[in-house]
């Protein structure tokens, strides 16, 4: 539309439709009762004059918002990013639009997470960890009949709609690709402490050494962030002490990269000198050279699927039964077998 140029409304569609103004709102409302041959007329003339129903006035109507929010906590750049591509990927060309949230602390203030959810009018929202699992913030929620998804929830079983996969599988199965290289002294760089999955992948890490023989060595564990500078950090760290590590198994990709770099700062080659594993796969696993060895979770696929079935049950439809997801090994250049 060119500068200044008057933006079509409602009335302009129902004149060159040749149809009165009501019928035009009935058509973009989805009312019943609607020829196919009204609706073939109205929504060609729209397309003519490049008209769009405005969505907050459909929402005042209906008495809905027509907004779907994401809640997250300071997680990886990259995992907030796949978050938003798989919501808004199911959300195109529908109604309803995203409303992102980011969070300081679920932890330390769950009311206020549940108070500014309430506040924006939302339809339905999308919990990423750790809100997801979060006692308070779900009951907030149900108390105000907000409808909400779940996205990797470790607890609370049945409360809501859910997606998830199986993060002790998947840590397991990366944690045994490492020890079957040969190594034995495995450095571990946890989450967040207040993010469930953290504890759920180290109780993985655990099984592997147990079944292997391994010792778990708590003088070679560090927790982080999720962050590039808490697995930087950690690293210097653990490569600071006279028992050094020949692996380090980081809980996500963003810290494994930060592992990488310490390590080439201190002067230790990756993979010859010091194998590093993440978890994500997320954008970083894929241009970081060398290329990070890691589990793919499925962010945008479970993202996709909290927002469809939020989008069903708010349709009055069976959003379905929690949707479980598969992970994969992806094997690239960052896992050796142990210097000699």
């Amino acid at each position: 539309m060119a500068r200044g140029a008057k933006r079509s409304t409602i009335v302009d569609v129902a004149k060159l439709a040749e149809v009165s103004p009501k019928s035009v709102s009935r058509v973009f409302n989805d009312e019943p009762h609607i020829t196919p041959a009204l609706r073939k007329k109205v929504l060609r003339a729209a397309k003519e004059l490049n008209y769009h129903p405005n969505v907050m006035a459909q929402g005042l109507v209906r008495q809905q918002s027509y907004l779907i929010g994401l809640v997250y906590e300071k997680p990886s750049p990259s995992y907030v990013v796949e978050l938003q591509r798989g919501a808004l990927e199911r959300l195109h060309g529908e109604r309803y639009r995203l409303i992102v949230l980011p969070v300081e602390s679920v932890a330390d203030h769950p009311q206020d997470v549940v108070r500014t959810i309430r506040s924006a009018a939302l339809d339905g929202v999308i919990l990423a960890p750790p809100a997801s699992d979060h006692a308070e913030v779900l009951d907030g929620l149900t108390q105000a009949r907000i409808p909400f998804a779940r996205i990797t929830p470790q607890s609370h079983e049945g409360v809501g709609l859910a997606t998830t996969m199986n993060d002790i599988a998947a840590a397991r199965e990366i944690a045994d690709h490492v020890l079957g290289y040969g190594h034995r002294r495995i450095a571990i760089i946890k989450g967040d402490p207040d993010h469930p999955v953290s504890a759920q992948r180290l109780i993985a890490y655990r099984a592997a050494f147990d079944a292997a023989g391994v010792d778990y060595l708590p003088e070679l564990i560090e927790t982080g962030d999720w962050s590039f500078e808490s697995g930087y950090e950690a690293t210097k760290r653990i490569l600071s002490r006279k028992l050094r590590p020949t692996a380090i198994l980081a809980e996500n990709d963003d810290m494994a990269v930060g592992a990488m770099s310490a390590a080439r700062e201190l002067g230790f080659d990756v993979p010859a000198d010091l194998s590093v594993v993440g978890f994500d796969d997320s954008e970083i696993a894929r241009v970081v050279w060398p290329r990070l060895t890691t589990v793919r979770q499925p962010v945008v696929e479970m993202a996709h699927t909290a927002a469809d079935m939020l989008l069903r049950q708010l349709a009055g439809e069976d959003p379905g039964p929690t949707v479980i997801h598969t992970h994969r090994l992806i094997e690239r250049l960052t896992v050796g077998p142990p210097p000699a």
